[in-house]
């Protein structure tokens, strides 16, 4: 099996091939199911994936198609979607480093994912991800703690969606990429790849009622719009109430 062959090499071995691979100094490992592996393990998991670069609007992975691959962000910004029968798009989420795609349950992909930057992912066969989960216990637990993060995040998806105003929406949304990003320690600056098109579809809005929003919100000195799709929460805290329904 390759996981025990793969277990069974020198871990000096598997050390100079995650050096090689570039896996010990990715900027996306802490975040990342990367994060359950030792540095002298890395090899091992290196050795199982392969670099994807895709363009701007490229879709790489399809609802539907065989679900042979799982992706892990690297870099860039992807935005995974469902297509309904009449052709009409729901965006469903937005994935940035470190973030995991293409898991599935059965042996079809459940969405589509299309790259809203340039975007780099390490891409593994599925059955060989298998295989490294049954040999690192580690890795399989942190893999379950990313899903259980995404089944709240769903959750809160559908709140936003069920019961909250278009400014709810929009300061919620902000908030969130804004805890993301204090990971990084810029908690009060959100950067948006994505078009006001595309957070309107996520958010269940017209393009036109998230461009007022936003306009809005810096008329009133809670954001500022900065160059280059960045975001300054100008005053976080009037947000955090707008975004629970206070204010």
């Amino acid at each position: 099996m390759l996981a025990m062959a793969l277990s069974e090499r020198p871990r000096s071995v598997a050390s100079a091939a995650a050096r090689a691979h570039g896996c010990e100094s990715c900027g996306a490992r802490a975040l990342s199911i990367c994060s359950a592996m030792p540095g002298d393990e890395l090899g091992q998991l290196a050795a199982a994936r392969m670099h994807q670069h895709v363009a701007p609007g490229e879709t790489f992975l399809n609802e539907g198609e065989p679900a042979t691959h799982f992706f892990n962000v690297v870099e860039g910004a992807v935005k995974v979607f469902k297509l309904m029968p009449d052709g009409r798009r729901q965006i469903t989420g937005f994935l940035f480093a470190g973030d995991l795609l293409g898991l599935a349950f059965n042996d079809t992909y459940t969405y589509s994912a299309e790259a809203i930057s340039p975007v780099k992912l390490c891409r593994f066969p599925r059955r060989q991800l298998e295989r490294l989960l049954d040999a690192f216990p580690k890795m399989e637990r942190r893999l379950l703690a990313m899903a259980s993060n995404e089944l709240a995040a769903a959750q809160e998806q559908m709140m936003l969606l069920g019961r909250k105003t278009a400014h709810e929406r929009i300061a919620s949304f902000l908030l969130s990429l804004a805890r993301r990003e204090a990971r990084h320690g810029a908690g009060d600056n959100v950067m948006l790849p994505m078009t006001r098109t595309d957070i309107a579809d996520y958010l269940g809005l017209t393009t036109e009622t998230a461009s007022r929003v936003f306009t809005s919100l810096k008329k009133r000195g809670y954001i500022e719009l900065e160059a280059g799709g960045r975001v300054r929460l100008a005053d976080r805290d009037t947000l955090e109430e707008i975004a629970a329904g206070l204010e």
